[in-house]
Protein backbone atom coordinates (compact mmCIF):
# COMPACT_ATOMS: atom_id res chain seq x y z
CA UNK A 1 0.00 0.00 0.00
CA UNK A 2 1.38 3.54 -1.00
CA UNK A 3 1.90 6.20 1.45
CA UNK A 4 -0.77 8.20 -0.27
CA UNK A 5 -3.21 4.82 0.04
CA UNK A 6 -1.97 4.56 3.92
CA UNK A 7 -3.48 8.30 4.18
CA UNK A 8 -6.25 8.34 2.57
CA UNK A 9 -7.79 5.35 4.71
CA UNK A 10 -6.98 7.95 7.95
CA UNK A 11 -8.84 10.34 6.26
CA UNK A 12 -11.60 7.82 5.65
CA UNK A 13 -11.76 6.82 9.39
CA UNK A 14 -12.08 10.32 10.61
CA UNK A 15 -14.92 10.79 7.87
CA UNK A 16 -16.64 7.61 9.04
CA UNK A 17 -16.23 8.28 12.81
CA UNK A 18 -16.11 11.89 13.52
CA UNK A 19 -19.67 12.80 13.35
CA UNK A 20 -19.21 16.31 15.30
CA UNK A 21 -16.19 17.59 17.11
CA UNK A 22 -13.90 16.81 19.98
CA UNK A 23 -11.46 18.86 22.46
CA UNK A 24 -7.72 17.15 22.17
CA UNK A 25 -4.54 18.26 24.41
CA UNK A 26 -2.22 19.41 23.08
CA UNK A 27 0.26 16.32 24.08
CA UNK A 28 -2.63 14.06 22.60
CA UNK A 29 -2.52 15.85 19.03
CA UNK A 30 1.07 15.35 19.03
CA UNK A 31 1.02 12.07 19.90
CA UNK A 32 -1.79 11.39 17.31
CA UNK A 33 -0.06 13.18 14.72
CA UNK A 34 3.31 10.64 15.42
CA UNK A 35 1.13 8.00 15.22
CA UNK A 36 -0.43 8.83 11.84
CA UNK A 37 2.88 9.91 10.52
CA UNK A 38 4.72 6.27 11.45
CA UNK A 39 1.20 4.67 9.72
CA UNK A 40 1.75 6.98 6.77
CA UNK A 41 5.04 5.41 6.35
CA UNK A 42 4.37 1.55 7.29
CA UNK A 43 6.77 1.79 10.81
CA UNK A 44 3.75 -0.46 12.15
CA UNK A 45 5.42 -0.73 15.60
CA UNK A 46 6.27 2.62 15.94
CA UNK A 47 2.29 3.22 14.63
CA UNK A 48 1.03 0.94 17.40
CA UNK A 49 2.75 1.94 20.10
CA UNK A 50 2.51 5.58 19.96
CA UNK A 51 -1.53 4.83 18.77
CA UNK A 52 -1.64 3.18 22.62
CA UNK A 53 0.04 5.87 23.91
CA UNK A 54 -2.30 8.23 22.47
CA UNK A 55 -5.03 6.45 23.75
CA UNK A 56 -3.46 6.63 26.91
CA UNK A 57 -3.32 10.17 26.87
CA UNK A 58 -6.34 11.12 25.99
CA UNK A 59 -8.49 8.56 28.36
CA UNK A 60 -5.76 10.29 31.08
CA UNK A 61 -7.48 13.75 30.04
CA UNK A 62 -10.50 12.71 29.85
CA UNK A 63 -11.21 10.67 32.81
CA UNK A 64 -8.37 10.22 35.36
CA UNK A 65 -9.27 10.56 39.47
CA UNK A 66 -5.80 10.45 40.53
CA UNK A 67 -4.05 10.75 37.64
CA UNK A 68 -1.56 7.78 39.01
CA UNK A 69 -4.16 5.20 36.79
CA UNK A 70 -2.69 2.17 34.98
CA UNK A 71 -3.91 1.78 31.62
CA UNK A 72 -6.02 -0.60 32.20
CA UNK A 73 -7.79 1.10 35.01
CA UNK A 74 -7.98 3.98 32.69
CA UNK A 75 -10.04 1.80 30.43
CA UNK A 76 -12.43 0.10 32.60
CA UNK A 77 -13.24 3.52 34.13
CA UNK A 78 -13.78 5.29 30.96
CA UNK A 79 -17.88 5.81 30.12
CA UNK A 80 -17.27 4.27 27.01
CA UNK A 81 -18.99 1.12 25.11
CA UNK A 82 -17.73 -2.75 26.11
CA UNK A 83 -17.23 -2.96 22.46
CA UNK A 84 -14.95 -0.21 22.72
CA UNK A 85 -13.38 -1.76 26.11
CA UNK A 86 -13.06 -4.99 24.57
CA UNK A 87 -10.84 -4.14 21.76
CA UNK A 88 -8.82 -1.56 23.74
CA UNK A 89 -7.71 -4.52 26.01
CA UNK A 90 -6.94 -6.18 23.31
CA UNK A 91 -4.30 -3.54 21.78
CA UNK A 92 -3.17 -2.86 25.13
CA UNK A 93 -2.30 -6.48 25.44
CA UNK A 94 -0.91 -6.98 21.73
CA UNK A 95 1.43 -3.57 22.68
CA UNK A 96 2.30 -4.96 26.19
CA UNK A 97 3.94 -8.41 24.11
CA UNK A 98 6.07 -5.91 22.09
CA UNK A 99 7.23 -3.82 25.00
CA UNK A 100 7.93 -5.79 28.00
CA UNK A 101 9.40 -8.83 26.08
CA UNK A 102 9.96 -11.54 28.54
CA UNK A 103 12.22 -13.90 26.89
CA UNK A 104 14.01 -11.81 24.22
CA UNK A 105 16.00 -15.28 23.04
CA UNK A 106 13.02 -16.59 21.64
CA UNK A 107 13.47 -15.56 18.87
CA UNK A 108 12.98 -18.09 16.25
CA UNK A 109 9.76 -16.71 14.63
CA UNK A 110 11.21 -13.23 14.08
CA UNK A 111 14.22 -15.46 12.55
CA UNK A 112 12.39 -17.92 10.21
CA UNK A 113 8.96 -15.75 9.55
CA UNK A 114 10.22 -12.33 9.08
CA UNK A 115 7.56 -11.96 6.61
CA UNK A 116 4.41 -13.52 8.75
CA UNK A 117 5.60 -11.15 11.60
CA UNK A 118 5.39 -8.33 9.40
CA UNK A 119 1.95 -8.67 8.19
CA UNK A 120 0.93 -9.32 11.40
CA UNK A 121 2.34 -6.18 12.39
CA UNK A 122 0.77 -4.22 9.71
CA UNK A 123 -2.86 -5.71 10.70
CA UNK A 124 -2.10 -4.55 13.76
CA UNK A 125 -1.69 -1.50 12.64
CA UNK A 126 -4.79 -1.15 11.16
CA UNK A 127 -6.77 -2.24 13.98
CA UNK A 128 -4.51 0.69 16.73
CA UNK A 129 -5.12 3.32 13.76
CA UNK A 130 -8.73 2.45 14.03
CA UNK A 131 -9.03 2.03 17.93
CA UNK A 132 -6.99 5.03 18.27
CA UNK A 133 -9.99 7.04 16.55
CA UNK A 134 -12.63 5.11 17.93
CA UNK A 135 -11.63 6.40 21.50
CA UNK A 136 -10.96 9.92 20.44
CA UNK A 137 -13.96 10.74 18.91
CA UNK A 138 -15.79 8.32 21.91
CA UNK A 139 -17.54 11.70 23.65
CA UNK A 140 -18.15 13.96 20.00
CA UNK A 141 -20.32 16.82 20.72
CA UNK A 142 -22.64 18.48 17.84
Amino acid sequence: MSTAERWAYLIALDEELLKGGVILSEWCSFIVRESDTAFEGGAHLASILTAVAGIETYLRAEYAVTGKEKLVELIEGAPIGQDLKADLHALRRYRNRWVHVDEPWDDQRLIDQPEAMKRELEDKAFFAARVLRRTLYSNQWV
